[in-house]
């Protein structure tokens, strides 16, 4: 319940300064989470990103104002956070449909999105397995990619299928994902595949040594095909396990692991391993 209590007073920040300049940081702040945490937890639970739902309620807002009497479509503009009238055109033809000139005729039809509340949902009773392990510190050996956190989905399978492609000229096998939080880049992480240290002979070129520390890991076993099923496991984290964990992450580290054997199969074996605390 604490997450859902938190993104609800994340939304009524973001409520109370929309016509304000504020980053996804602040607002990850406002509540004390990490960027990255805040991030993915919103986009979970509410299917859209925080700058989506931003973006949207500031449309719906301006369209608004845009039917008063006397309304100027650059005062509009500027009010709602664009730079200019061209592009806030723009936003506002592909969100309502119309141009804010067409808006602000009577009859216009316009569109309204609502303020957001998050609930918990009951539904069924679904079991999700997973484990508290501690694991001693290890060194991978893992060639790094920077993400955003908004597009990570699409693009991480992308990276592991050239990771794939290129095992001949490396050698080095695709045992784990590592993310690699920075503490300085709030909307930005380090993504590494690789392996363990300790089935590499020779550090290719491209691929760099991490130490993971000893931590206690929550760990969730996956079946089923790549990369559906991990990404399918990490929607039920946010959505069901975090929700009413008496755990909190540990804002370091996760880790995708990965058996041998065919990665589409519907019996495909893989883990998520992700550093926890009590609460």
């Amino acid at each position: 319940m604490e997450w859902i209590q938190s993104l609800n007073t994340a939304i009524d920040y973001i409520e109370a300064h929309l016509l304000d300049t504020f980053s996804v940081n602040d607002v990850a702040l406002k509540v004390h989470i990490s960027t990255y945490h805040f991030q993915r937890t919103f986009s979970m639970l509410t299917g859209i990103s925080m700058g989506e739902y931003i973006r949207n309620r500031r449309l719906s807002l301006a369209g608004q104002a845009l039917t008063q009497k006397g309304s100027k479509v650059l005062d509009v503009a500027l009010t709602y956070g664009y730079e200019n009238a061209e592009s806030f055109s723009k936003a506002f033809e592909r969100f309502h449909g119309i141009k804010p000139s067409h808006a602000k005729k009577q009859g216009a039809v316009l569109k309204s999105y609502n303020r957001m509340l998050i609930k918990l949902a009951i539904e069924g009773g679904n079991i999700l397995e997973y484990r508290i392990e501690k694991k001693p510190a290890f060194k991978a050996v893992l060639t790094p990619h920077v993400f955003e956190s908004d597009t990570c989905m699409l693009e991480i399978p992308e990276v592991w299928q050239t990771f794939m492609r290129q095992f001949n000229a490396h050698g080095v096998c695709g045992e784990m994902g590592v993310r690699i939080f920075d503490q300085e880049a709030s909307n930005k992480f380090t993504y590494g595949i690789g392996c363990h240290e300790k089935c590499v002979n020779n550090v290719p070129s491209g691929f760099a040594v991490y130490e993971i520390p000893e931590f206690t890991w929550a760990v969730f076993p996956c079946t089923g095909p790549m990369p559906e099923s991990i990404q399918k496991m990490w929607c039920r984290i946010y959505t069901e396990w975090l929700p009413q964990a008496r755990y909190q992450f540990f804002d370091e580290y996760d880790i995708e692991y990965y058996t041998e054997g065919d990665i589409h199969s519907e019996n495909y074996e893989s883990e998520i391993w992700i550093p926890v605390v009590k609460k």
